[in-house]
């Protein structure tokens, strides 16, 4: 119920301080790492980068025109569309290599090209450099490593809609906002509900949408804006998500990056 733009504008006032303190962390922790030994695996990266892909500052520009139309607060859809387009067509002119290893045995460039462009934007591009640690970062992406994450969106709104339709979210909200009395204490009971959502369902996406689903009507009825809503679904239900050991976001977390939840 609020516009996209408006709710990341808001959220700068969170996500910042917290970027912040994380630049202050890293550097901390990178004056107790040997430089010698980073040094020197830094430069193997870069030339196993520089062996496998063309760089330069032209590949930045899918970035550019996707900060330039949200900017320009262009509808949402045609603007990630757009950066797609670009980076696809930068990736046919510059990294054709690449492209084609991914094709293998097409009869034809014309067809390795569309092959290759087609299983990077399907199943993810996959480098075989022979350095682990570069290939395990660059080999990821495409439309199938999203279908876990939309699944689970889907359930989310299906489990919503099943619980509105029931009335059995009506019943939860009654019991929730017999607490409330005041703008304050809703905001506070909006930010125990994603949290608890967080705890049971497992899931980050469920904790956003059930409670939002939930409170909206009170917002309206209380003349709140939507954006106080939005911003208080996302400063409780994302960032406690991944201190949660058993939820997706926390699971996930700790199993690539190695840091218990806690």
């Amino acid at each position: 119920g609020t516009d996209l733009f408006s709710h990341i504008g808001h959220m700068v006032w969170t996500t910042i301080p917290s970027i912040v303190i994380a630049l202050i962390l890293f550097t901390i922790i990178g004056f107790n790492i040997d430089s010698t030994s980073s040094a020197d695996n830094l430069e193997t990266t870069m030339r196993l980068l520089t062996e496998n892909f063309t760089i330069n500052f032209i590949m930045l520009l899918p970035v550019v025109a996707l900060l330039l139309m949200a900017n320009k607060k262009l509808p949402p859809i045609p603007t990630i569309l757009t950066g797609a387009l670009i980076g696809v067509v930068i990736a046919l002119i510059f990294q054709r290599p690449a492209i084609m290893n991914l094709a293998g045995d097409a009869p034809n460039v014309f067809l390795g090209l569309f092959k290759g462009v087609w299983y990077t934007l399907f199943d993810g591009f996959i480098l075989s450099s022979g350095n682990e640690t570069l290939d395990d970062l660059m080999t990821r992406g495409g439309m199938s490593s999203m279908l876990s994450t939309i699944w689970l969106v889907l359930c989310a709104m299906v489990f919503g809609a099943v619980m509105d339709h029931t009335g059995l979210l009506r019943r939860l909200v009654d019991y929730a906002l017999s607490f409330v009395n005041s703008t304050g204490s809703l905001i506070a009971t909006t930010i125990a509900t994603c949290i608890g959502a967080n705890i049971i369902t497992s899931d980050q996406y469920i904790s956003v949408v059930l409670p939002g689903r939930m409170y909206k009507l009170e917002y309206e009825n209380r003349n709140l804006d939507m954006k106080n809503l939005s911003r208080t679904l996302e400063d409780a239900g994302t960032i406690t998500s991944p201190l949660i050991p058993w939820n997706t976001c926390g699971a996930y977390m700790a199993g690539t990056l190695g840091v218990a939840t806690f």
